[in-house]
């Protein structure tokens, strides 16, 4: 008996080997289990609840952008440390990280491309980055990006996705704020148009920027958007709050948002108002 049963344990064990890994996964908000192949054909977007996973920037550029239109733009800025700032760890070995597990130099990647033919400047924000901070690099590409846009009487789409501003770099980052605002006044100001697409989660220094100040302010289903976390709102003012609330259908349902778009709509639907607002 002990023979079939090391015997079963060790087929057991191989089963356990040949499996793949990475092949399932779990939607957080339906609990349901996903199988991965079939999750990314969908857009990342549960079949079941509607919920949309977080996804590359590289996904968001072959949703959005027409195959072979794109060339990537500002590719070799990256961060330093002026400040020298170390907390548990030093900032330039977090930058070291995240460039290591990204493969890209900073939180965002920007493109001059097509929509449907119509030619946009494209900034895709990545929350991988850490966490998608927006420190000086983030604000320097959007602000070239903006003054691109500018130059070619192009609409800037801008996806976001961040966890706000990035202490290691403190003032300097928040700089930033005032920086990309008012260069999108003045692109705004001489008829350019600004589309910023929300995404999970859009928080702190972006929505107290470039985030919401756009022309047409979209989001996709469910993002959580907004400046402090719950958590901190709810233990500062002492009271709870309502149910939803920083989720894209209740800023909508406040006049926040425009428009909450499914991601596989996102495209038609700034393909029809570039159409619609660019003359």
């Amino acid at each position: 008996m002990a023979w079939f049963r090391r015997k079963d344990k060790n087929i057991a064990e191989l089963g356990k080997k040949n499996i793949p890994s990475g092949l399932w996964t779990k939607c957080p908000t339906c609990t349901e289990i996903q199988y991965k192949p079939e999750l990314d054909k969908n857009y990342s977007v549960c079949r079941h609840c509607g919920h949309h996973f977080r996804v590359s920037p590289a996904i968001y550029r072959e949703l959005l952008l027409d195959q072979g239109s794109f060339q990537e733009l500002f590719g070799n800025v990256k961060s330093a440390d002026p400040l020298k700032f170390k907390s548990g760890k030093k900032y330039t070995d977090q930058l070291e990280t995240a460039m290591s597990k990204t493969n890209q130099n900073d939180a965002i990647n920007c493109y001059s491309g097509k929509i449907n033919g119509k030619r946009i400047i494209l900034g895709i924000m990545n929350f991988e980055f850490i966490a998608g901070s927006m420190g000086s690099v983030v604000g320097e590409l959007v602000s070239r990006s903006i003054d691109l846009a500018r130059e070619e009487k192009s609409p800037f789409v801008l996806v976001c996705a961040s966890g706000g501003a990035r202490m290691q770099e403190s003032a300097l980052s928040l700089m930033q704020l005032a920086k990309t605002s008012s260069k999108l006044a003045r692109f705004q100001e001489e008829g350019g148009l600004f589309i910023p697409i929300l995404t999970d989660p859009t928080t702190g220094g972006v929505t107290a920027s470039f985030g919401m100040l756009g022309d047409v302010i979209l989001a996709e289903p469910g993002a959580l958007i907004g400046f402090a976390g719950p958590r901190v709102i709810k233990q500062t003012i002492g009271e709870d709050l309502p149910e939803g609330f920083q989720r894209a259908e209740f800023l909508q349902d406040k006049g926040f948002l425009d428009h909450i778009v499914p991601r596989e709509n996102m495209k038609e639907m700034l393909s029809n108002l570039i159409g619609l607002l660019v003359s």
